[in-house]
């Protein structure tokens, strides 16, 4: 397969999520993706081990961010590693890192250093806090830097009253990749008009700060901010969590009441409470939304979410149900979208969420073990067997 990158070599010596997930987005449409690790390996490698994740006979987050990549191992603490990295620099076209800026030179990676070897390389920095300022070489993962720090974690308690929402691994390294795959293409966008690549940087923080627009933009404005009330005391009864009698709970999003209103009274059955004065007006309706909030738990729960379904959906009202990890991974929608796609193994994985009319994707194969190419991938550099030899007794190749 060709691909709309083919021909394009990147080099992802990031750790974790993010910043390996944007080079993954790469390598489906056809990039040549070399998985760059330490000796020992990434750390990611060991996360679905750590307390409270998912148990399984594969390391099911090293396939999902990691397929189909090539494997090397270079300890880029010594001086002969970052020789084999500066020659290999030199046929790079893109070139992806989450050191933060104080450790770069001491690892042969500073963007100055690479571009003086390869002007058209493009460097893409992935840091937890930014480039610049008094916290830029501070540590983070999107649990804190994404999640915590922009506010969203703050904003996704149940009610005030809740203790924060605790994120789950991912939730904002995946969004943080995807800005920094449009940071890469961006780039190699302007290379192709001027010739020359260039640095480009993410920072978990900001990403967080975007997802939270909407929120963040009303703190600037001076917006009066109102504490999220319990669910049965929401402003808003037809943009609100229901249980249906099966114990299922979904959520209810009308933004259109005029039409939408009369359309969901149908659906239950015309009830006597829908002539009451209190509901007549959309004003109407959020003034009195604790008192209809308390008519539709009552009317929701006379039926399962099984039959709930068919004629919400028939009516046109937009609602889904808080469906559980498990129900998304097996969604009939997913697959026919190709969100969950087959791997070459025999397995499934999610697809990156980005499709481009008459382009395939390059097949989702297994992720590279630890160094897995190192030996083929200094071959084709021109290193002879006996250099190579040489380059692992003295712990280059780790």
């Amino acid at each position: 397969m060709a691909g709309i990158f083919a021909g394009l070599r990147v080099i992802d010596a990031a750790s974790y999520v993010a910043g390996p997930s944007a080079a993954t987005i790469l390598g489906d449409f056809g990039a040549e993706v070399i998985k760059l690790e330490p000796p020992g390996g990434d750390a990611y490698r060991a996360l679905s081990t750590a307390p409270g994740q998912p148990r399984g006979e594969t390391d099911y987050p090293w396939v999902l961010d990691n397929r189909g990549k090539r494997g090397l191992m270079l300890d880029l603490k010594r001086p002969e590693a970052q020789a084999v990295l500066h020659r290999l620099i030199a046929t790079t076209d893109v070139f992806v890192t989450n050191a933060v800026p104080r450790l770069r030179a001491g690892l042969g990676i500073a963007p100055e250093a690479l571009a003086a070897i390869n002007p058209r390389l493009v460097y893409a920095a992935l840091t937890a806090y930014g480039e610049t300022g008094p916290e830029a070489d501070k540590t983070g993962f999107d649990a804190t830097a994404f999640w915590a720090r922009s506010g969203l974690m703050d904003l996704v308690r149940a009610d005030a009253a809740a203790a924060p929402g605790r994120s789950v691994a991912g939730m904002g390294d995946h969004p943080t990749g995807m800005a920094l795959y449009g940071a890469i293409v961006t780039a190699l966008y302007r290379r192709e008009r001027t010739g020359q690549g260039g640095f480009v940087h993410v920072a978990l923080l900001e990403a967080g700060l975007w997802s939270n627009g909407f929120m963040v933009q009303a703190a600037l404005d001076g917006a009066r901010f109102i504490p999220r009330p319990p669910r049965d005391q929401a402003p808003n009864a037809l943009g609100n969590l229901y249980q249906a009698g099966c114990g299922r709970w979904f959520l209810m999003a009308l933004l259109n009441e005029p039409r939408q209103w009369p359309a969901l009274l149908r659906v239950l059955g015309d009830p006597a409470w829908g002539d009451d004065p209190r509901f007549a007006t959309q004003p109407l309706r959020r003034e009195n939304a604790r008192a209809l909030i308390a008519l539709l738990d009552a009317a929701f729960a006379a039926r399962g979410l099984a039959e709930w379904r068919p004629l919400l959906d028939a009516a046109g009202l937009t609602f889904d149900a808080v469906t559980t990890t498990q129900e998304a991974a097996a969604s009939p929608q997913a697959r026919a979208t190709g969100a969950i796609r087959p791997t070459t193994d025999g397995g499934w994985t999610v697809d990156s969420p980005l499709h481009v009319a008459g382009e395939a994707k390059a097949p989702a194969a297994p992720p590279p073990a630890p160094g897995a190419d190192t030996e083929a991938i200094l071959a084709e550099l021109g290193h002879a067997p006996t250099e190579i030899a040489r380059l692992r007794a003295a712990g280059a190749l780790g």
